[in-house]
């Protein structure tokens, strides 16, 4: 089995437990090959013994599985990049929360035995992608949470004229705009006031940002349809945000965002169940 790793650069205090992966990988027979960012922390900040031909860009990196050592960002970074390979990820939490990780780093070895011994599933995510008329290029149009719109560092409220399969929706005015998936409903669209919504669902959801009007509420969407929002803002530019991947776009511009042909795939426990990770990892009705 080729295992892919990547992670992110703030894991000193689990040094012992990457080594321990390292190991473990090693011991049940793995080829491996780890992001080139991630080969240099490990090698050299952190001591783990790693050779160089294991060291991948991270664009060049293919494999049976793809760990995501980390935090939920490093998940959804690890994602825009393996999702068109149709990699399936496995998340080991070393972060905060880590709402998207199936494991944490202490338990190492229960990874490794139900990995190699395939006792797991593999779930499928959707995926939004965006596109624009003004000629804005992006490296990677993807994302696995949530679209969002958003203002610059200043106060200048933003104006988002929406429309819904062409159709005209409304305009969002206030600080920006959330489309979110199902498994982005957790995240940035929990935190604006939008709802948890089960992460296999077929919808997406618009949530307003501080909006200037008490009736602009969350908007469930089936997830075949094509949002298009065009923004204006007195600044002069506005931010569109891809997962935390932040681009900047002239006012007066429009995106395009709908579900993605692009499915990420997702290493799970056959135990795993939604309403245990609402409770244990969001105290959800507690």
């Amino acid at each position: 089995m080729k295992i892919l790793l990547f992670g992110n650069e703030y894991q000193q205090h689990y040094a012992n437990e990457l080594r321990h992966l390292v190991m473990v990988l090693r011991r049940n027979g793995a080829e491996i090959e780890v992001e080139r960012s991630f080969y240099q922390y490990l090698r050299y900040v952190l001591g783990i013994t790693i050779d160089k031909d294991e060291s991948r860009q991270a664009c060049k990196m293919d494999g049976n599985v793809a760990l995501s050592i980390g935090g939920d960002g490093t998940f959804l970074r690890t994602a825009r990049v393996v999702a068109k390979k149709g990699i399936p990820i496995l998340g080991i939490n070393t972060g905060h929360l880590g709402y998207l990780a199936a494991a944490n780093v202490t338990d190492v070895e229960r990874v490794a035995d139900e990995l190699f011994s395939r006792k797991f599933k593999v779930g499928c995510r959707t995926m939004l992608e965006i596109s624009n008329k003004c000629g804005m290029e992006i490296d990677n149009m993807l994302a696995l949470n949530e679209v969002s719109i958003l203002r610059q560092d200043n106060c200048s409220m933003l104006a988002m004229h929406t429309w819904v399969n062409g159709i005209d929706l409304t305009t969002y005015r206030g600080d920006g705009l959330v489309i979110s998936t199902p498994t982005g409903s957790t995240a940035y669209n929990l935190s604006v006031g939008g709802p948890l919504i089960e992460p296999t669902a077929q919808v997406m959801v618009l949530s307003p940002i501080s909006p200037h009007s008490l009736t602009m509420r969350p908007l469930v969407l089936r997830d075949d349809s094509v949002i298009e929002v065009e923004t204006s803002s007195r600044a002069g530019q506005y931010l569109v945000s891809l997962d935390g991947e932040v681009y900047s776009f002239p006012s007066g511009s429009s995106i395009m965002v709908r579900k993605s042909d692009t499915l990420i795939k997702v290493v799970e426990p056959f135990d795993h169940n939604y309403a245990d990770t609402l409770r244990q990892k969001l105290m959800w009705g507690q």
